[in-house]
């Protein structure tokens, strides 16, 4: 995915406001596009991360898009000081795929594209419209993916149906790396998740794609998906404030679904033990995304707790009228949306037990804020309904 070279500053360039121009001095020479040996490269070395290197130092270079003759401005790109003659990985094998991601970054690296001419799906994909009523439930946090497959394959499991294939979208908004995820690994080694798509500047997934919509596309299309979770990867990106936090592109999701004729289910996002106040019951991350950002209408799934999940530590009475308030905004007649009510019970609490994964969100785990999980796994028992209808 990425060629490296070392290489010595023989001179500087132009400069501009965080970035210096380079020219570099390879110990590896690249094959040019007529086969010429390339000696001496452009690079470009961004100050801020970097620093600003000097003629005669030793640098790691990012050479990707110049060894596949792409453009991205013709640089080979400064990772940070190498002595000469420093050991890199060897090249990769020559492939297709020219879809860079992290783009135009010091480790921006190369794959292949599920719909890029070169893919063996293209012609899939080329005229591909339409995801024909799959269900896609769409989550703030990285941590209700394994809460919502455990729901789906808990309700396959009573209605006596075999386990659904399950698709991950893994959008830009935490973690960019799918390898950083252990629950992903697991999930797809375990058999409860059939493919990880990765989307965006996301990368590393068993398939890669430029944004959502291809990404939900090739989860119905080529992996065949009976339904799908979109969530942004591992890590969440919030400032406290309204509109400033990573978890908004929840909302672009779920009309990215709606656009594309999927079935729209928005999972909550619920806590009964966060300090904070904007995040008890549902979160003002949920209720500005889902009320603010999705312009279609989807499927809200509450949960509505049986006396013995009611009682589990952080839930209570209390903790069931303030989520039935506030999803109250959220749909009809207030809001957009459509309410769907699903039985929280004890049954599905041990199915969260059950998953090949441990469940840990904001750092607490099943046992500490079980309203977290088990409102994930609403919306996907709710899918899995959906998914046989």
């Amino acid at each position: 995915m990425i060629t490296w070279r070392t290489g010595t500053v023989v001179s500087r360039g132009r400069a501009w406001p965080g970035a210096q121009e380079l020219a570099v001095e390879l110990d590896d020479p690249l094959a040019g596009a007529d086969d010429t040996p390339l000696a001496t490269v452009r690079a470009l070395a961004y100050t801020d991360l970097v620093g600003t290197p000097d003629a005669g130092d030793g640098l790691l270079l990012n050479v990707s898009a110049l060894a596949r003759g792409l453009g991205t401005g013709g640089y080979a790109l400064v990772v940070g000081p190498a002595a000469p003659g420093t050991p890199v990985p060897p090249d990769p094998a020559p492939g297709p795929g020219h879809l860079v991601k992290a783009r135009y970054t010091p480790l921006q690296a190369l794959v292949l594209g599920v719909d890029e001419q070169e893919s063996p799906h293209h012609d899939t994909l080329r005229d591909a419209d339409d995801l024909h009523a799959t269900p896609v439930v769409v989550a703030d946090l990285h941590s209700a993916l394994p809460a919502i497959v455990a729901g789906a394959r808990h309700a396959a499991a009573l209605a006596g149906r075999p386990a659904p294939r399950v698709a991950y979208v893994m959008t830009d908004g935490g973690a960019l790396p799918a390898a950083f995820s252990r629950t992903v690994a697991t999930l797809r080694e375990t058999g409860w998740l059939e493919a990880c798509v990765t989307v965006g500047q996301a990368y590393g997934g068993d398939l890669e794609a430029v944004t959502v919509h291809t990404g939900l596309l090739a989860a119905r299309h080529v992996v065949g998906a009976d339904l799908v979770v979109v969530a942004q990867g591992p890590g969440n990106l919030g400032t406290g404030t309204r509109w400033g936090y990573s978890g908004v592109a929840a909302g672009e999701a779920l009309n990215a679904t709606s656009t594309l004729g999927g079935r729209a289910i928005a999972s909550l996002r619920v806590s009964g033990a966060d300090p904070r106040d904007r995040h008890l019951g549902v979160s003002h991350h949920s209720l500005t995304a889902y009320g603010r950002v999705a312009l279609t209408a989807c499927d809200v799934v509450v949960p509505l707790p049986e006396p013995d999940v009611e009682s589990l530590p952080g839930w209570g009475p209390h903790l069931t009228a303030r989520i039935a308030e506030q999803a109250a905004t959220l749909v009809a007649p207030t809001g957009r949306h459509q309410r769907v009510d699903v039985t929280t019970d004890a049954l599905l609490l041990r199915a969260l037990r059950d998953a090949p994964v441990r469940l840990s969100t904001m750092g607490r785990g099943l046992d500490q804020d079980p309203a977290a999980f088990l409102t994930a796994a609403v919306a996907g028992v709710h899918a899995e309904t959906l998914a046989r209808a």
